[in-house]
């Protein structure tokens, strides 16, 4: 997926689209998957209460999907520099307790409303298209939200080999190894992996999104 397209799209921009209705998750949810390497579904569920201190450490953390293992994810510099702090107290104020609480679930996920408005359906636009990105990258790969998940897996593990910590791996994408849980690792070298995700957009700001003008 061309991420620089992506997040310097108008939804990281200084002006709105024609008749876009925006949301708040539109502009976390693509940042929240790309700086977690958690699906859709897993982003939309997470509560307030599931953005923790583990180990001194800020994290999310992650336990709704169930082909995955629960696990504490720290939270990359670059949400905070994108606002979270401030769009976290904004939730609270409205008396909410899901941190996206404005992405509704269609069929019972929330996931299928976030591939719609990401990657379009018939003849509807998503986010990609407006971007001028095709559903299907140089490979013949489909590109979705999801996609962002093996971009993060692929920074990690480079990230791990280098840091010769494997283990943080399986852990952070929340799989089992041979059928067992993936070990807990150290947190404070888990911080330093994920804080090694590259930014694509250091001027990404929540702020910015909600005072984008026509």
């Amino acid at each position: 997926m061309e991420l620089h397209s992506l997040y310097n799209g108008y939804i990281y921009s200084d002006e709105k689209q024609k008749r876009e209705q925006p949301k708040h998750w539109h502009f976390w949810v693509p940042l929240i998957c790309y700086f977690t390497g958690a699906y859709s579904d897993e982003v939309g569920s997470l509560l307030l209460n599931d953005i923790v201190t583990h180990q001194h450490i800020r994290c999310f953390q992650f336990s709704t999907h169930g082909k995955l293992q629960p696990r504490f994810v720290p939270i990359h510099p670059a949400l905070w520099h994108a606002g979270l702090e401030d769009f976290i107290n904004f939730v609270s104020s409205q008396k909410q307790t899901r941190l996206l609480f404005d992405l509704p679930s269609k069929t019972g996920r929330y996931s299928e409303k976030v591939r719609i408005w990401f990657s379009g359906e018939g003849e509807r636009l998503g986010y990609l298209q407006k971007c001028g990105l095709p559903n299907v990258d140089n490979q013949g790969v489909k590109t979705a939200i999801s996609s962002l998940r093996l971009n993060f897996e692929q920074q990690l593990h480079i990230a791990a080999i280098q840091a010769q910590y494997r283990v943080a791996l399986p852990y952070l994408l929340g799989l089992k190894i041979e059928g067992e849980k993936a070990t807990s690792p150290d947190f404070i070298k888990l911080k330093q992996l994920v804080s090694q995700v590259r930014v694509i957009n250091p001027n990404a700001s929540w702020q910015r999104f909600i005072e984008r003008h026509n």
